[in-house]
């Protein structure tokens, strides 16, 4: 089926409600699920329009006196969805049983996902994680509303790549809104690989005298590239450019062979 995508960006924060309601509809045409949206799982900030109206109970059809999920202060913390985020970046499917991916195939072993039929009244979901800039996640999730079929399979086979589609481009859109308003964008960083493996090693809690015996170089040459690091992004100390670094991607897991290179350098 035809996804009309331009129908669920957001341009401004005119565009929050016609979006959110295209992407209510093109859902429950597709698979007859509803919609949880949250453009930062760590915040308990509910998604709202131009005017405030909360997308969650006026466009998604969610119950302020029952089904008040975004107003629970520890949503991050206890839901194994939200957690599950923090893990999966493909769209998956859970039910108190388990969780599968698109491929059919068991994924997040040992996580808890009984509280499904319990603590929430529906059976299943399918979850779609969204990365963000600067670390944050979001996520869409779609349950069903007229039964309590517990197996969504077929509907994340048949469909899950239209709804990873627009759920990343309504959240991602709204998420960039926020992150204009507040001035949260930061100048452009560029550091050097050097840099990067310094504050990698420092991150893990190494020491200048670990750092410099692990990278084969002098103690002052490590902290040189951790103060040219910290200056590129407008930190104060180490452990903000640590943070900063890590929000920008700079600190992800290398391969064995970068952390070679970047250690011989």
């Amino acid at each position: 089926m035809e996804i009309d995508i331009p129908k669920v960006r957001i341009a401004s924060v005119e565009d929050i409600r016609p979006a959110a309601i295209h992407f209510r509809d093109k859902v429950r045409e597709l698979v007859g699920l509803r919609i949880a949206a949250t453009d930062n799982i760590a915040a308990r900030l509910p998604m709202r329009d131009a005017e405030g109206e909360l997308l969650a109970t006026t466009v998604f059809g969610w119950s302020e006196e029952a089904d008040c999920w975004w107003a629970d202060p520890r949503f991050a913390l206890r839901t194994p969805l939200a957690e599950a985020c923090r893990i999966e970046s493909q769209p998956f499917w859970a039910n108190r049983d388990g969780a599968w991916d698109l491929a059919g195939r068991r994924i997040l072993e040992g996580f808890d996902f009984s509280y499904f039929g319990k603590t929430i009244s529906h059976a299943a979901s399918i979850v779609v994680p969204v990365h963000l800039p600067f670390s944050r996640i979001g996520l869409a999730a779609f349950s069903r509303i007229d039964d309590r079929r517990a197996d969504l399979s077929e509907e994340l086979r048949l469909h899950g790549p239209a709804l990873y589609l627009m759920s990343h481009f309504f959240i991602g859109d709204y998420a960039r809104l926020a992150l204009t308003a507040k001035k949260w964008l930061p100048d452009p960083v560029a550091l050097t690989q050097l840099e990067v493996a310094c504050l990698r090693w420092i991150s893990r809690g190494k020491t200048d005298d670990e750092v410099a015996i692990i990278m084969g170089r002098a103690r002052p040459t490590i902290r040189f590239h951790l103060q040219n690091a910290s200056l590129k992004l407008g930190a104060v100390n180490r452990t903000q450019a640590v943070f900063r670094a890590a929000q920008l991607g700079f600190l992800t897991a290398p391969t064995g062979s970068q952390v070679g290179e970047w250690s011989a350098g």
